[in-house]
């Protein structure tokens, strides 16, 4: 296809950098990393370095601590938080604070149903080591041989990707999450659209936290197992732990009775908002469950891949989801946390000196945090039911669990984590007035914006449409609308704040050798280029 307009289509690519500030804040407000501190690789203090002889006694530990969880609450706004702690197979605390529903007034208990997020990954990689101690599945077999319909749109990461590859961010995808979205996406369609989403790095070569391929793994479970995961999860896991109050789908919440709801804080306003279904990349986010449920799941990783008596996993498939498999980049503003690299569905770091299994998640209205310390057989589950504009509690509150209990003195995480968003916040306008620096001055689009109205297409994220109004365009697909003010040339910036997978930044269309519009380029992956949709035949 000829495409005309070059020096627009550039004009529009240069604001692309000052974008992705501005998304990157998003991201991070929406709780998908699960805390803005992650990974470091300095050395820990030296009051870190002398461990407590004997782990301080629960009563002593937890004095005040509802205090320091309620001003948390308070100074982020978080309606309600629920925290279970672990300590030698010993459940030690599991209680709930705040409220589930703000407008009822109903309080939070420690069986208060909440979205769990990414923290579902580790579920499916538990599914499959069921699998590998079966003998049903290898680590290391290509996914091909036994699922010949996958395929990606690099032929040697087809051919070589194995199970062990989609379970730890190795890919060479990035996110790519506005394919599924929020979207009427059935994970077969999901798993036929893979082959047209481009890396935005080679196989193998860089950790890039994905998605998709936990839905494949799922799948993978589920062609193996012949039964669909959700029952699997169920039947596998759920039942032989007792987990009587877990759930794989936002549709079973009502029936639970004690569920939260969601909010999010969005430009300083705390609103409620709809429950997002989960269900076409289940395997990767869909759980919902509760802080004494999700106890008995850390227990049976801390005992070895053992519960009641019963061996859910082998020690060595326990094991394996526990140590490190690629090395995430980056590193910490603090010398507390450790190197960080993804295992199987978990992270792999260390808390002041100790090793440390972690993992987090995000949903609408939900950020949930998930850990334990390996060796002194601490775990801490912390949900709550406030996403937006950054939401570090469960994270903090965890930590805060582990300097007591380990007799350590307490780190001022809070004050640390308002001092970041502060940061944040003033590098996302230092990204918006930069974009602004660059807008060409006194320009106008080329034609008439009905010219630009219509139906484009892309192979995996399927069809979007354009609209036009008096003065501005519309982006619609399924059921999000993105508003678009004119910014320069053929030029349009995203005008709609933000939702929980963040769209920001500029929309270029691009005109044929007739001057009619052909194509837009829509920043629908802020990790890579933007996604470029060719218009489709009036019908």
């Amino acid at each position: 296809m000829s495409y005309g307009n070059t020096r627009r289509n550039l004009a529009a690519r240069a604001g692309r950098l000052a974008c992705r500030a501005l998304a990157g804040l998003a991201i991070a407000g929406q709780g998908f990393p699960e805390l803005a501190a992650q990974v470091g690789d300095r050395d820990p203090r030296p009051e870190d370095t002398a461990a407590a002889a004997a782990l301080v006694p629960v009563d002593e530990a937890f004095a005040g601590f509802d205090d320091f969880v309620a001003a948390g609450m308070a100074e982020w706004r978080v309606p309600g938080l629920a925290v279970g702690v672990v300590r030698d197979g010993e459940v030690v605390l599991a209680r709930g604070y705040g409220h589930r529903d703000l407008e009822a007034r109903l309080p939070v208990t420690e069986r208060t149903t909440m979205a769990i997020g990414s923290n579902s990954k580790s579920f499916t990689v538990t599914l499959l080591a069921m699998l590998v101690d079966e003998g049903d599945l290898e680590w290391d077999r290509p996914v091909r041989e036994y699922l010949p319909d996958f395929r990606l749109y690099d032929d040697f990461a087809t051919a070589e990707m194995t199970p062990r590859d989609l379970v730890s961010h190795q890919s060479g995808l990035p996110r790519h999450d506005n394919v599924w979205y929020g979207r009427p996406r059935t994970r077969i369609e999901l798993l036929e659209r893979l082959r047209y989403l481009e890396p935005s790095a080679s196989f193998r070569s860089r950790y890039q936290y994905q998605n998709l391929m936990f839905m494949v793994a799922g799948h993978l479970a589920e062609r193996i197992a012949g039964t669909d995961w959700h029952r699997l999860v169920d039947e596998r896991i759920f039942t032989p732990l007792d987990m009587d109050r877990s759930n794989t789908s936002v549709g079973e919440n009502p029936a639970s009775g004690d569920y939260a709801l969601p909010y999010v804080l969005r430009d300083g306003v705390l609103e409620r908002v709809p429950f997002r279904d989960m269900d076409p990349v289940g395997p990767a986010g869909s759980i919902n469950s509760n802080v004494v449920d999700m106890l008995a799941y850390v227990r049976t990783h801390l005992d070895g891949g053992v519960f009641g008596g019963r061996r859910i996993i082998s020690a060595e498939s326990s094991a394996r989801m526990q140590e490190p498999q690629f090395a995430m980049p980056g590193q910490s503003e603090f010398p507390e946390l450790g190197q960080v690299s993804y295992g199987l569905g978990l992270r792999v770091g260390s808390y002041r000196g100790r090793k440390l299994v972690s993992h987090g998640g995000g949903v609408d209205g939900f950020v949930s945090s998930m850990s334990w310390l390996p060796r002194e057989r601490i775990g801490v589950v912390v949900l709550s039911n406030r996403s937006g504009d950054m939401n570090p509690v469960p994270a903090i509150v965890a930590y805060n669990v582990y300097d007591r209990l380990l007799g350590l003195p307490e780190i001022d995480w809070n004050s640390r984590n308002l001092k970041l968003r502060a940061e944040r916040r003033a590098r996302a306008e230092e990204g918006a007035r930069d974009l602004e620096a660059r807008r060409a001055k006194g320009t106008r689009p080329s034609l008439e914006l009905a010219a630009y109205a219509g139906r484009y297409r892309h192979p995996a994220y399927g069809t979007i449409e354009v609209r036009a109004g008096e003065d501005r365009l519309e982006i619609v697909y399924d059921g999000f609308r993105i508003g678009l003010e004119h910014y320069h040339y053929d030029v349009f910036r995203i005008s709609t704040r933000p939702a929980m997978v963040p769209v920001t930044g500029l929309v270029a269309f691009s005109t044929g050798e007739s001057g009619e519009v052909v194509a837009v380029a829509v920043p629908f992956e802020p990790n890579a280029a933007d996604i470029v949709f060719e218009r489709a035949a009036s019908r």
